[in-house]
């Protein structure tokens, strides 16, 4: 069956015409799609569902300003809302809020939220939110060599003979130190054993232990074994690792 110009005569089509209710219209539309065989963007099945109606030769969408998928005006009006003195670089919940009272287009919240975080003076100027960690507490001066102690790793190094590790130990107060081979993988078990045969041997038991946060000093077997022995482990925090910057 062939029409003028492509397309079929009013009496032909196997539905009746309907211009008030949207859901009619969308139905009507999914009908003549299937029987000429065609398809349809997706956009005209959102104009039709939407309640779109002229006012003032504008097209408004529950009162806010229907702005379609002109990505570049959709652009102007994120900055205007976002960037200008009136957004004051606000964040995304406040533009989106800002924005969402006078425009309306599909997919207006990921595009809020892609402008925002993309823009290059928040990146750059915005300030650090998180609550203020205090001041530093400096460790207290030890009255007597091997009270207070510091330990650390120095790993990477070329295998010599069974060893690639070295486990560091330093005297805060005398500055004497040890060096204990060591060799991967070691556990909390083997690091504490190498501890009691080369430090506590010669010197005691610290009453205070300094180290980062690796795993083997936040084991619940080193904090176990030391706990018991009275000794306090003093951890670097993550607001200021070099606590443990001497060993």
């Amino acid at each position: 069956m062939r029409y003028p110009a492509g397309h079929p005569p009013m009496s032909y089509w196997p539905f009746p015409p309907a211009h008030h209710n949207g859901w009619r219209q969308l139905w009507a539309l999914m009908l003549m799609t299937r029987w000429l065989r065609i398809s349809l963007p997706s956009c005209l099945y959102t104009l039709l569902l939407c309640p779109i109606t002229p006012y003032s030769g504008v097209l408004r969408y529950k009162n806010r300003i229907w702005l379609g998928h002109d990505k570049s005006l959709h652009q102007q009006v994120i900055s205007a809302m976002h960037s200008s003195a009136l957004g004051g670089h606000s964040g995304i919940r406040v533009t989106y809020n800002r924005l969402k009272h006078y425009f309306f287009w599909p997919g207006m919240k990921s595009a809020v939220r892609e402008y925002v975080q993309t823009c290059s003076v928040c990146q750059q100027a915005k300030p650090d939110r998180a609550r203020y960690p205090g001041l530093l507490q400096p460790l207290p001066v030890p009255s007597s060599a091997w009270d207070m102690a510091s330990l650390d790793f120095v790993e990477g190094l070329p295998r010599s003979g069974n060893s690639d590790t070295i486990l560091v130990v330093v005297d805060k107060y005398s500055k004497f130190a040890h060096f204990i081979l060591l060799c991967h993988p070691f556990t909390a078990f083997s690091v504490a054993k190498a501890f009691m045969d080369h430090v506590y041997k010669l010197h005691g038991m610290p009453t205070s232990l300094i180290s980062d946060r690796d795993r083997v000093f936040t084991s619940n077997l080193w904090k176990e074994l030391f706990g018991l022995s009275g000794v306090q482990l003093r951890m670097s925090s993550a607001y200021h690792p070099p606590t443990d910057g001497q060993t």
